[in-house]
């Protein structure tokens, strides 16, 4: 049995190992190896402590608990970019990453269910975010959600390599 909750800062260790076992997972095949091999758990712990702490953050953090501890994690805020030709207040998922062995048994459709409850909660009207191009699974994920490609593209390079990211939106 899985059941969300906000996050705590003693989760950080177990959300960044998520986090990078997820992305080295998610993103083998798109993202260069030496990248994904560079990710540690420690790195990202220091860093997720730093923005955790940090006063006046406006992002909302929830996890995905199992009898294993924090096995999901989503992220989300206010959007960090203008959305042209909308008025509505438009909030983003920043990240959503379950635990690769438990990818497609639904602990990603919840987390993201309670993110989109909370951004309603905020005030939100549209939920909008960033996901790889190539990143079928994803896409596809999100799609199923009720999210589609709104037409703006962002890149994002890593180890010199270009990648293409594509802004999916829905109505909360």
């Amino acid at each position: 049995m899985v059941r969300v909750r906000e996050m705590e800062e003693a989760d950080i260790e177990a959300v960044s190992a998520v986090r990078v076992r997820g992305w080295q997972a998610a993103y083998a095949g798109i993202v260069p190896q030496g990248h994904l091999d560079a990710m540690t758990v420690e790195d990202d712990a220091d860093r997720r402590r730093q923005w955790f702490r940090h006063p006046g953050r406006e992002s909302g953090d929830l996890v995905a608990v199992g009898d294993r501890g924090p096995v999901g994690w989503v992220c989300f805020g206010p959007s960090r970019g203008e959305v042209s030709g909308v008025t509505e207040r438009v909030g983003e998922v920043y990240a959503l990453y379950v635990a690769p062995d438990l990818i497609g048994t639904g602990i990603g459709r919840g987390l993201l269910t309670e993110a989109h409850a909370a951004m309603t909660g905020r005030g939100f009207e549209t939920s909008a975010l960033w996901v790889l191009q190539d990143n079928l699974r994803a896409r596809r994920f999100y799609e199923r959600a009720g999210y589609r490609a709104d037409g703006a593209t962002q890149d994002d390079v890593y180890d010199d390599v270009t990648l293409s990211e594509l802004r999916y939106r829905r109505a909360l």
